[in-house]
């Protein structure tokens, strides 16, 4: 879920804090991207005939086919890409789990019902919202990635946190995700739409946190308090109270803690028990891998191990993986240029540099004029 309403909320309060750029915009840039949610992603969209893409024997590829076709897109733009899965989710969030269950039972009646009714609509509808990333899923794309050179970082725990640190650490220029909470994590610019913008030919929308806060008039833990009562994954809200009353309470209150002690609780239903601070301390201070330490390297593809992978084991198309092996291979070569912005600073003229300027131009011979014997004045150099 993320943030819920927080992107309609930033372009309402903050919309400076929001750029539209095309793909080609990040050459040379490295990326962090929420490997689940592009999986996640892939098994809905990379279908055929209203259904995903299997192997000969039944196993699901469409994860795979959108891994490699749509990373070779990105390479091809000069993007370079560093995958980041989830570890195991915070004990904060099991709340929101246990719902997702709820809401996947709930999903799979619905499908027995329109499987019976012959509903081909809603038999779609209902068994996308049934897609699961599943282990095998992700050790697949893990093993998919290596053979392409791409890297990829396993997080001990939220991977949008991870790509957060990464973005904090200078690792890589933003994080790319469509869960907002990325900002919340404290990534300072925030990618969506990065992994299918051409697919589906809208532009990468660019969303810079501290243009956020300044729009909204927030500090950093007034956003995230903010962002709690919005609704997240780790707790529940104040019923009764929405996005517009929400920013008020926190500009004059400035915490949830003032804002219990302000508000009327027979208006507002403050849930019993409320875990806010610990949401707060988990967006704070989450529990990710020392960035520092990571290593990024973006290696050559082994084209006879993707073979291998892709077409001895999951049946694709031999010319087509060989094809796009070359392009990745080409395209990392042509990628290793850079930015120009990365070799070149821009100056800017300092008061000490100017004071500078100025006493060397003082320094120059200044002219006094003298009267001649006939009467007229001539410059003399001092």
């Amino acid at each position: 879920m993320g943030i819920l309403g927080l992107s309609k909320i930033i372009a309402d309060l903050a919309p400076n804090a929001i750029k539209e750029r095309e793909l080609k915009h990040y050459f040379g840039r490295k990326i962090a991207i929420d490997a689940s949610m592009c999986l996640y992603q892939f098994l809905i969209a990379v279908r055929t005939d209203g259904a995903q893409l299997t192997s000969a024997d039944g196993e699901t590829t469409s994860h795979l086919m959108g891994i490699f076709y749509r990373t070779i897109r990105l390479v091809e733009n000069g993007v370079k890409p560093v995958y980041v899965f989830d570890g195991k989710p915070p004990n904060l969030k099991g709340g929101e789990l246990a719902k997702r269950a709820e809401r996947r039972d709930e999903a799979q009646k619905a499908l027995a019902a329109a499987e019976e009714a012959g509903n081909t609509e809603d038999i779609s509808k209902f068994n996308r919202r049934l897609v699961k990333v599943t282990s095998t899923h992700v050790n697949e794309a893990k093993q998919l990635l290596k053979l392409m050179g791409i890297p990829y970082v396993e997080a001990p725990c939220e991977a949008e946190a991870q790509c957060a640190a990464l973005v904090e650490a200078g690792k890589v220029f933003a994080a790319a995700t469509e869960d907002m909470d990325a900002l919340t994590f404290g990534s300072n610019i925030l990618l969506r739409h990065l992994t299918f913008s051409e697919v589906r030919k809208i532009p990468v929308q660019e969303i810079h946190l501290d243009k956020v806060l300044e729009g909204m008039e927030l500090t950093k833990q007034e956003f995230i308090d903010f962002c709690i009562m919005l609704g997240c994954d780790y707790t529940s809200t104040i019923r009764g109270i929405g996005p517009k009353r929400a920013i008020e309470l926190i500009k004059n209150h400035k915490s949830i803690e003032k804002i219990i002690d302000n508000i009327d609780s027979k208006k507002y239903v403050i849930p019993t028990e409320w875990n806010y601070q610990e949401a707060r301390q988990l967006f704070l201070e989450p529990e990710v891998a020392d960035a520092n330490s990571i290593e990024l390297k973006w290696n050559e593809p082994d084209e006879e191990g993707l073979v291998r992978f892709l077409c001895e084991e999951k049946q694709f198309d031999e010319t087509r993986i060989r094809n796009g092996a070359k392009k990745l291979a080409k395209a990392k070569t042509t990628s290793t240029q850079g930015r120009l912005d990365s070799f070149f600073k821009v100056l800017t003229t300092t008061p000490s540099t100017k004071r500078k300027a100025e006493e060397k131009k003082s320094q120059k011979p200044s002219v006094k004029k003298v009267k001649t014997s006939g009467g007229k004045f001539r410059g003399k150099g001092k």
